[in-house]
């Protein structure tokens, strides 16, 4: 029995739907006026889904700013008031310099991060799929629910991550706005007049509108929208909406926080074609790394399925890891590596330990003592990840990817420099081209990484290796998927099994449905009545015989049924296959798959002789041949399933 009790954030989702549509219905009424029901150009691009785009950017990148802004503060005022904890800020996040880190109050830091799990696994009890980084749950939607996220995640999925955020928790805010930008786009498709593919598309702007006013990267941020979704192609269609809802969102949050890019202003990296093959050997490395730490994550997640209690208490559990290692590694590492602790904090998005692999610190050293500084601070990095998302914390592996891939890209800078005496080497180029690759490599978004990374660096210094680079991590990470929601493309995704279907439909020819070795019993006009019927009664596989003239050429068709009812009324012992055939009907091979279904119904035949060019048989297809195919088809286009998914929750 349902229970009759209202969802605690239905009333919520109601009034945010209903505050909305006084806006958006008279711009609805607006639109249908301009662009009408029959519009005589197809001006839906430049018309209303451009403006519907522009409506996903200013929304989205208003929510994305007020969440960066209570994320920050809570981060200030948990992490360096109440724990006193050396946060590690890159120089786009804050300009408060790091505090003083020796009355670190460890006690709570070992208990802060459990406080922020809780809550997020509570929260997730009205969501569900608000656990994680957001990447997987937005790609699943957009593929198998028709583009469909429910509006309670637009209220819950901030606040679950602002949660395991600013209590210290491993990961990243691009992930959640990720999913709350996705979420925005397709509640605004809703309201506003959009069709499910209109939807999807403007889930895909706002997923580009998060990520740009958070990382301020507005190209990069529109392209790994369009990418993140499949291995091996783009969502093309909605590039143009990306592109602007990412701009709209990348100003709105350049004139309200800062244009500042999260590394700050990183000098230029000249091109040096001797340093290629090192550049190489980072995406080496860096594939190695995403390899195991995509693993690391599933385990995790593993083991954390198998915990005893509740679900909800998982990320309350992985935080309570996360602040046993953060203390460990705060007591133990300066003495062991002889690094301040503030340059090896467990805690926080890691966009700090990115930016000390980029811009470098005395305090890190030189040579070999770099290199193991940075590979620690990578490997700490994975597992503060793994403990935090692997438990369903509500956080983001696009930070913490970015980190771990620049650390071991430094590291193979400085190994460059002291142990193979490579002259000019800059780790801080090193360190760019690993962040995209294990990213790139690791989310299959080679293009939006490439990107990214040159706007992050104020130039296309590293095109030439960031391009080297991804190739190889890009071929060696196939078989590794950050997002195991992501299809093949297109073709695979139950998005799109309509469109492929009908295109696979179109491309299917009566040649390639005549089955190799199947023989075809054909008659001559003058063999006699009770021959044809005793060749029809022998062939049981076969429902319909040509009848060829003494040149091999079809005059007729000798069909089943209409054969026995003249067998049956009349005296057929004068009678010969000329009396008993019907006007001749054939297809061509290369004739498409609908013309012999319409051959078949038109002439109520249940199989067709198919011929080549000089009029001769070569098989025969029948109803079930057609049948096949058009299975076939749909199967190919990528089949929805019965279940869909098929409607998308209730919100």
């Amino acid at each position: 029995m349902a229970d009759p009790r209202p969802s605690p954030t239905r009333g919520l989702g109601r009034s945010l739907e209903n505050a909305a549509a006084l806006v958006l219905r008279p711009m609805r009424s607006l639109l249908s006026v301009v662009m009408g029901e029959e519009p005589p150009l197809d001006l839906r691009l430049v018309g209303r889904t451009v403006l519907e785009a522009i409506v996903v950017g200013l929304t989205v990148g208003a929510a994305g700013c007020l969440m960066l802004i209570a994320l920050e503060f809570l981060e200030t005022l948990v992490l360096e008031h109440l724990l006193a904890y050396p946060h590690l800020r890159a120089v786009g996040e804050s300009r408060t310099p790091f505090v003083d880190a020796g009355g670190v109050r460890l006690a709570l830091v070992a208990l802060a991060p459990m406080v922020g799990g809780l809550i997020a696994g509570l929260l997730a009890r009205l969501a569900p799929e608000i656990r994680g980084g957001g990447g997987d749950a937005m790609i699943e939607a957009f593929h198998h629910r028709g583009g469909a996220i429910r509006r309670r995640v637009i209220a819950l999925k901030p606040l679950a991550s602002i949660a395991t955020l600013a209590s210290g928790g491993a990961g990243g805010r691009e992930g959640p706005t990720m999913h709350l930008g996705g979420a925005i786009g397709a509640w605004i498709g809703t309201i506003l007049p959009a069709t499910e593919r209109e939807r999807r598309v403007l889930m895909v702007a706002g997923v580009a509108a998060g990520i740009s006013a958070v990382f301020r990267t507005p190209l990069g941020a529109a392209l790994l929208a369009i990418e993140v979704l499949y291995r091996d192609d783009f969502e093309s269609e909605a590039l143009i909406p990306a592109v602007l809802a990412s701009v709209v969102a990348y100003s709105l949050s350049a004139s309200v926080l800062s244009t500042a890019p999260m590394f700050g202003a990183l000098p230029r990296f000249p091109f040096r074609w001797e340093h290629l093959p090192f550049y190489g050997l980072t995406a080496v490395v860096v594939a190695l790394a995403a390899s195991a730490f995509v693993k690391l994550l599933a385990a995790v997640r593993r083991a954390a399925a198998r915990l005893p209690g509740p679900a909800w208490a998982r990320p309350a559990l992985g935080g309570l890891a996360l602040g046993g290692l953060a203390v460990a590694v705060f007591v133990t590492i300066p003495g062991w590596l002889e690094v301040p602790a503030a340059h090896v904090a467990t805690l926080g998005g890691g966009y700090g330990s990115g930016q000390l692999a980029i811009t470098g610190d005395p305090a890190l050293g030189v040579g070999s003592a770099a290199v193991l500084a940075l590979v620690t601070i990578a490997a700490i990095r994975a597992l503060a990840t793994a403990l935090t998302i692997g438990t369903g914390g509500s956080a983001g592996d696009f930070a913490p990817s970015l980190a771990i891939g620049a650390a071991l890209g430094g590291a193979v800078g400085h190994a460059a420099s002291a142990w193979f005496g490579v002259s000019g080497v800059a780790p801080g180029a090193f360190a760019l081209v690993g962040m995209a690759a294990f990213y790139g490599g690791a989310a299959n978004v080679p293009l939006a990484a490439t990107i990214m990374v040159c706007e992050m660096a104020g130039s296309y210094d590293l095109l030439v290796p960031l391009m080297l680079a991804q190739g190889v991590a890009f071929v060696a990470l196939r078989r590794v998927a950050l997002y195991p929601a992501q299809v093949p493309n297109q073709r695979s995704s139950p998005a799109h099994a309509a469109a492929w279907g009908r295109h696979a439909v179109a491309t299917i020819r009566a040649g390639e449905l005549v089955v190799a070795g199947r023989p075809v019993i054909t008659l001559a006009p003058g063999d006699p009545a009770d021959v044809v019927l005793r060749v029809m009664a022998d062939a049981d596989q076969q429902a319909v015989f040509p009848v060829l003239d003494a040149a091999g050429q079809l005059c007729g068709l000798v069909t089943g049924p209409g054969t026995r009812e003249i067998a049956a009324e009349d005296d057929t012992r004068w009678a010969v296959a000329a009396d008993l055939m019907v006007a001749p009907v054939a297809v061509r091979e290369d004739v498409a798959l609908g013309e012999i279904a319409r051959a078949l119904v038109q002439h109520d035949l249940r199989a067709v002789p198919v011929i080549d060019a000089a009029g001769r048989i070569v098989g025969l297809v029948d109803e079930h041949d057609v049948s096949r195919a058009y299975a076939g088809a749909i199967d190919a286009g990528g089949r929805r399933s019965t279940q869909l998914d098929a409607v998308a929750p209730p919100p």
